[in-house]
């Protein structure tokens, strides 16, 4: 998955209500991408069977899991940090056990076991499924690893314990995996080979959100355009499947039908996609269906196509454009944002300028920028010098993040006036006062609450804006409600 949660990574503890007989407690802490934080869910629920209760209080933990990032090296660095606070209070609590989960784990392997000795586990993301004898392990006075990636493991047989929830929307994780091997992302070394969740499973996921009042729900994958259920097995592999596989196969257009139809009041959205996966019948599914949101992350990267074909983004410029086009034909108010690289390696002031001249062309909703940061274990990271200065990729970003700002304020403008739904999911960060919901075009949308309550399908006249949040007030119940 390319997308994090901001541009700066973000912490979240986690939290459930934990059975009583349970003995023991559980602090976990997810970093990075909206699959990181579905995969703590998949934890938490496995360790529930084992004991675990999960807490919010670090002063309760017998257990300490942190859920890493590896896509940018800040995002590791703020790990490092939090993984030496923890090791500070093991010295005085020496029963606490601290372990790392996620693609940092899977990346690092045992140099955080050996060499900087300030964890007591290692758990790649297709291993959570052995966290009950990894910890037996720990308990039994030895260090703990499992990095190994599978070619079939997407936790489908397991029912997440919903953390930290609004009790409105919810992750459903339906691919793991990358196949697409872009030079910049460590994803395909830590999260292995693309592979696809049975749709009987998610659909039975699905329902049983809606049947526990759940009202809406974000199908997740590294690269969801690229789902393909053949039986089981790995997508590469689909080749070689029989003629009864192949003529049964279910693809992400048709997956996101059956959840459509599934639940047909329940409101769906997905991530991340990838352009060069992207097909038209997935535009023309959501066109079909009210209840799938006009909204669509379709990372750009770069707008030069020498920078593009650097990064292995398998398209051009020109057939990205050609999607775009497509999309605003088919779905004329659906809202687009993206991932942008700056300062990817021999970037020069031309391949800038193309970027900027591609932010024009789309006018995206809004955006996630990033200074060019290397990975190691990458083909960049391995092949290019990572040759452009800092302060140089500091002002290209700050271009870019300027111009984007630009087009946010552009795009919330279009709402004003309008009636939109909105769906409730808790209170506005700025007013006690405020409702905070998001419309279709994920766009956010504050207003006064009233007599509406969480979880509420809601009216909204849009009033007024700034470069990020509609304002409005609301005006009635809408007919999904």
């Amino acid at each position: 998955m390319e997308k994090t949660i901001d541009e700066s990574i973000q912490g979240s503890t986690l939290k459930t209500e934990g059975k009583t007989q349970n003995k023991r407690n559980l602090y976990i802490e997810s970093y990075g991408c909206a699959m990181n934080f579905s995969d703590s869910e998949i934890v938490a629920s496995i360790l529930a069977t084992e004991g675990f209760n999960t807490t919010q209080q670090l002063a309760d933990a017998d257990l300490v899991l942190v859920n890493t990032c590896s896509i940018r090296d800040k995002a590791e660095q703020t790990i490092r940090k939090r993984l030496n606070e923890y090791n500070k209070v093991k010295k005085t609590r020496p029963h606490l056990k601290v372990g790392v989960l996620g693609c940092m784990a899977e990346r690092l392997k045992d140099k955080l076991l050996d060499e900087e000795k300030i964890v007591d586990m290692v758990v790649g993301p297709d291993a959570y499924k052995d966290l009950p004898n990894l910890i037996k392990e720990v308990d039994s006075g030895r260090d703990a690893v499992n990095v190994i990636l599978s070619k079939d493991e997407t936790y489908g047989d397991i029912a997440p314990v919903r953390l930290n929830t609004n009790g409105v929307t919810a992750f459903v994780s339906i691919t793991r995996g990358c196949d697409n091997m872009c030079t910049f992302c460590v994803v395909p070394f830590t999260r292995g080979r693309e592979r696809s969740r049975d749709p009987q499973s998610i659909l039975e996921e699905v329902n049983e959100l809606w049947n526990n009042g759940f009202k809406e729900i974000t199908l997740l994958g590294q690269n969801v355009d690229s789902y393909l259920w053949y039986g089981g097995g790995l997508k590469k592999d689909f080749e070689k499947a029989s003629d009864m596989q192949k003529a049964t196969a279910v693809n992400f257009a048709n997956l996101l039908e059956m959840v459509a139809l599934a639940q047909p009041k329940m409101r769906i959205r997905f991530s991340t996609s990838n352009p060069q996966d992207m097909t038209l019948d997935v535009i023309r599914t959501m066109a079909k269906y009210d209840n799938i949101c006009n909204h669509i992350h379709l990372p750009l990267q770069s707008g030069s196509n020498r920078i593009l074909k650097k990064m292995n983004r398998l398209h051009t410029i020109e057939e990205y454009f050609k999607l775009i086009d497509d999309i605003r034909d088919i779905l004329p108010e659906c809202a687009i944002s993206q991932d942008i690289i700056a300062g990817f390696p021999t970037e020069t002031e031309e391949d800038h300028k193309d970027t900027l001249k591609a932010l024009e062309y789309v006018k995206y909703d809004f955006g996630y920028m990033y200074a060019y940061s290397e990975r190691p274990g990458t083909l960049a990271g391995r092949k290019m010098e990572d040759d452009i200065p800092e302060p140089i990729k500091k002002r290209r970003l700050s271009e870019i993040i300027a111009l984007q700002r630009e087009h946010c304020q552009y795009r919330t403008e279009q709402h004003l006036g309008k009636v939109q739904e909105v769906l409730i999911e808790g209170t506005s960060k700025k007013s006690e006062n405020e409702w905070m919901g998001r419309n279709s075009q994920s766009s956010v949308v504050v207003f006064p609450k009233e007599h509406y309550k969480i979880g509420d399908f809601v009216n909204v006249q849009i009033n007024d804006c700034t470069s990020a949040t509609l304002i409005g007030k609301a005006i009635g119940y809408s007919e999904n409600n």
